[in-house]
C-alpha cells in the first residue's frame, strides 16, 4: 500500500514512482488552491458525513479537545476500520457540531475534517485523473459532488480551467 504525503492512502497501489508522485504534486495544488482562496464557511454540511476517519495519533487529542474520557472515547465514539484508522460513530451530525453548526474541537478536530473537501482522497484522485487521463471530464468524475454545498459550486466554477491548466505540467505519458 503506498501513501502519499504521510496521510493519503493509495489502495492497490505498492509504491508511487517520481512520475506519479510529481502528478499528484499538481494535483494536491490544485486541490489545496481552493482551500487557500476558499476558506470554510462553516456551513455544518461536512459534519454530516457518515465517514469521518480519526488516525491513531489523533486519538487523544480529540477526546481531550471534547472532554471525553479516553476509554469512553474508544468505545462509545470510534470504531477500527481494520486498517490502523479508526470511523466517527456518532456522526449525521458529527458529535462535536454545536447547535450553531460550529465545531465545537476546532482547534483540535482531525486531519480529515481540516482538508474536507478540498484535499480529501475522493476529490484528490478525480483531479489526479482528469490530470493524467486527456480524455476524462472533470466534472463527470465530480458529479458526486453535492451541488447544495458552498464549496461545490466554487470548486465547479473553476475547476476545469485548473485542470487544462495542470495538464501542460503532468509527466508525459508513455
Amino acid at each position: 500500500m503506498a501513501v502519499y504525503k504521510g496521510k493519503y492512502i493509495l489502495q492497490g497501489l505498492g509504491t508511487i514512482t517520481p512520475e506519479m508522485e510529481h502528478d499528484l504534486d499538481i494535483a494536491y495544488d490544485i486541490c489545496m488552491s481552493y482551500r487557500e482562496d476558499f476558506p470554510c464557511e462553516m456551513c455544518g454540511k461536512c459534519c454530516h458525513q457518515p465517514n469521518i476517519i480519526i488516525r491513531p495519533e489523533e486519538i487523544d487529542r480529540v477526546a481531550t479537545a471534547g472532554g471525553i474520557p479516553l476509554y469512553t472515547f474508544m468505545t462509545e465514539y470510534v470504531a477500527p476500520t481494520g486498517d490502523g484508522m479508526f470511523l466517527f460513530r456518532k456522526t449525521k451530525p458529527c458529535a462535536f457540531l454545536g447547535e450553531d453548526n460550529r465545531c465545537r474541537i476546532w482547534k483540535n478536530r482531525p486531519q480529515i475534517c481540516d482538508d474536507f473537501p478540498y484535499a480529501v482522497s475522493m476529490f484528490m484522485s478525480r483531479v489526479y485523473l482528469a490530470l493524467t487521463n486527456p480524455d476524462a471530464d472533470i466534472l463527470d468524475l465530480i458529479s458526486y459532488m453535492d451541488d447544495t454545498w458552498p464549496c461545490t459550486a466554487v470548486i465547479k466554477n473553476d475547476i476545469s480551467k485548473k485542470v487544462e491548466e495542470g495538464r501542460k505540467l503532468v509527466s508525459p505519458r508513455n
